[in-house]
């Protein structure tokens, strides 16, 4: 079969249509550019140099607001959902172009080790999640250089972040800003630790707050301001001074280069106060100041910034018993007080409250002067007396001594109790020592006043025995009067043993035959009451005159010394 040649110019448009066609083709899933054509209601239409002209929804390219940002004519990079849909036009997406073109930049930014940009949209579990033109994922621990507590505070932030991780087909991508601030941060670092000097000032941020200090970020290195180097005056807590992003200067006490550490003081940035304190406060001074702690032991006073005073619990009433500061005050209170003394080496001034009033016992020395009558409520009861309230807050005490002339009050116990109204007399008042004595016996005539007509020596009287010792008795004449047998002085024949004598409670008669008024004794014998003795010149002597129990103890009576008169 004979082959019939096609002629020239037919075999060139055949091969210019091979080429057009071949230019025409568009796969699906490519991103093409295109010329819009119309803008629609509905619909943009943009020629992308294929026979079928494209569609993209006018949504795509309208703002919040509603204005369309595109005009006829203009070029733009689509995607090709399809090459033809029902009506014969390519289906076209604007966004989709624009998220794959993001991704391929972001891919390159990874490979390059380069930043992105982005704003912090929401909070997710273990992070937050970052529009960076597709969503991605910052992770909690890469947000800043420490842990972040609150990370909402982040949100509708923009920040630049390295991708730390990057998969397009599973449409991952991990964000950190922490890298970067690490990376900033050693730079600044470097410039901050060329010129570091001990003692020089130097300006930073508060970036933490602890119990016992906070830590200055100086640029890129951080120093401890402790506590103790933040203010002269007394500081419970740091957060009463600062708080987190608050900017100071501060002076460099300690910088160690090898360990890079750095201690820094504040309130090095004025001088001690202590070191003119002289100048300004004297002893009997009246101060006023702020009650800014309570001890077991007293009040500290805040009397200016950095200087404090002690008011001791003893100088705080003249008349209250404080048990414990809170008592009388609390943290907060301004009160007046009076500097007692200064000691500006140690740091020490102790004040006084009381002495901004006038002392009640001095008042009360003037009140009441010895022999005054008072009256008054029994607030307690002693083994050695009673206190009785006289004026407020100042008790006197009776001693037991001062109770009674009668010689069975041994204890105050059994004969009052408190609440009782009782009367006195005022003995003695000692302001220095805040002694107020009183008696109660007093009030009555001291009956060895007349000891001498009552019970003259050489009278047989009655008596009672009310206590038996090793070498005599205590003869009770009545309820105020008592004198002494001694075992001598019982019988004519030696009595060895006075129980075989006397018994407790016994009524006996004895004779008087010595007394000293002024000491209160009274020497008593039974074996003279029938005998006319004459002669007592031997009355002044002590020791067989002692009656009272506590008195023979501690004279140890020596026998010997007794007289001895025959019948």
């Amino acid at each position: 079969m004979e082959m019939t040649q096609m002629p020239a110019d037919e075999a060139e448009f055949e091969a210019l249509f091979a080429e057009w066609e071949k230019g025409q083709q568009v796969d699906e899933g490519t991103i093409v550019e295109g010329t819009v054509l119309t803008i629609g209601k509905d619909f943009v239409i943009i020629d992308i140099g294929y026979k079928s002209e494209g569609q993209i929804a006018t949504a795509e390219f309208t703002e919040h607001d509603g204005t369309i940002n595109i005009v006829p004519g203009e070029l733009v990079e689509v995607y090709v959902e399809r090459r033809e849909n029902d009506i014969g036009l390519v289906e076209l997406s604007k966004e989709k172009a624009d998220r794959l073109k993001i991704w391929d930049e972001i891919a390159e930014a990874c490979e390059n080790e380069e930043l992105v940009e982005g704003v912090i949209t929401g909070r997710v579990k273990g992070g937050l999640t970052v529009d960076i033109g597709v969503k991605a994922f910052l992770p909690g621990s890469q947000v800043d250089l420490r842990p972040v507590r609150n990370l909402e505070k982040y949100i509708g932030q923009r920040f630049h972040f390295k991708v730390i991780k990057f998969n397009k087909r599973r449409g991952n991508i991990v964000l950190s800003r922490r890298a970067l601030l690490e990376k900033q941060r050693e730079a600044l670092k470097a410039q901050t630790l060329a010129k570091l000097q001990e003692g020089m000032l130097i300006d930073g941020v508060v970036k933490n707050i602890t119990d016992y200090g906070a830590f200055i970020d100086l640029g890129g290195i951080d120093g401890l301001l402790h506590i103790t180097d933040m203010s002269w005056a007394r500081i419970n807590h740091p957060s009463e001074m600062f708080e987190v992003g608050q900017s100071l200067r501060v002076k460099v006490l300690k910088y160690d280069a090898e360990r890079e550490r750095v201690s820094l003081g504040l309130k090095q940035n004025t001088d001690d106060p202590w070191l003119s304190v002289d100048s300004r406060y004297a002893v009997g001074q009246t101060v006023g100041g702020k009650v800014v702690s309570l001890a077991d032991y007293g009040a500290f006073i805040e009397l200016e910034e950095g200087v404090e005073g002690l008011v001791h619990i003893s100088e705080m009433s003249w008349t209250k018993r404080v048990k414990h500061p809170s008592k009388l005050l609390s943290i907060g209170d301004e009160v007046s007080a009076v500097v007692l003394e200064i000691d500006s080496r140690s740091k020490r001034i102790s004040l006084g409250m009381k002495q901004t009033e006038q002392n009640p016992w001095d008042v009360l020395a003037q009140t009441y002067p010895p022999g005054t009558k008072v009256s008054g409520v029994v607030r307690n009861i002693t083994n050695f007396g009673i206190f009785i309230g006289i004026d407020e807050g100042i008790d006197g005490l009776c001693h037991v001594t001062d109770l009674s002339w009668s010689h069975g009050t041994d204890n105050p116990a059994d004969a009052y109790k408190k609440g009782d109204e009782v009367e006195a007399v005022v003995l003695s008042i000692d302001p220095e020592k805040e002694r107020f004595s009183l008696g109660i016996k007093q009030l009555a005539g001291d009956p060895w006043m007349n000891i001498h007509s009552k019970y003259p020596r050489g009278s047989i009287q009655k008596g009672k025995v009310t206590k038996l010792l090793d070498f005599g008795g205590i003869i009770e004449l009545d309820e105020f009067i008592e004198g002494f047998l001694h075992i001598s002085e019982i019988a004519e024949e030696k009595v060895e043993n006075i129980h075989s004598a006397l018994t407790e409670g016994q009524e006996v008669n004895v004779k008087i035959i010595s007394i000293i008024p002024e000491e209160r004794k009274l020497g008593l014998s039974i074996k003279r009451v029938d005998h006319d003795d004459g002669d007592y010149s031997y009355d002044n002597q002590a020791p067989e005159s002692a009656t009272t129990l506590g008195e023979l103890i501690r004279a140890k009576l020596d026998v010997s010394n007794l007289p001895n008169v025959e019948g």
